[in-house]
């Protein structure tokens, strides 16, 4: 799972081109992620992501909310920073 943080993006989930689930969120972390956030972005991932990976999910969003840093790059595209986070 990815979850990936900057641009101008609109919270997304969707998956990557090897199968994986990726989670797009705009703005800075863990600010970002409101309860109001996060309920709509648990509603999106219901329609993408398995059972299991809506757990590892839900892990993944405590994390972020609490300010864990979980594995983490950065980069700049078209000057756009993102963070990728990455956690399994």
């Amino acid at each position: 799972m990815l979850v990936v943080s900057g641009g101008s993006t609109s919270h997304a989930v969707v998956r990557g081109h090897t199968g994986e689930s990726v989670v797009l969120l705009s703005g800075e972390l863990p600010e970002v992620l409101t309860d109001r956030s996060v309920a709509e972005l648990l509603d999106l991932a219901a329609a993408v992501l398995t059972g299991e990976e809506m757990a590892m999910f839900r892990e993944c969003l405590r994390a972020l909310r609490r300010g864990e840093r979980l594995g983490h790059r950065r980069v700049e595209v078209g000057g756009a920073v993102l963070t990728v986070y990455y956690e399994g």
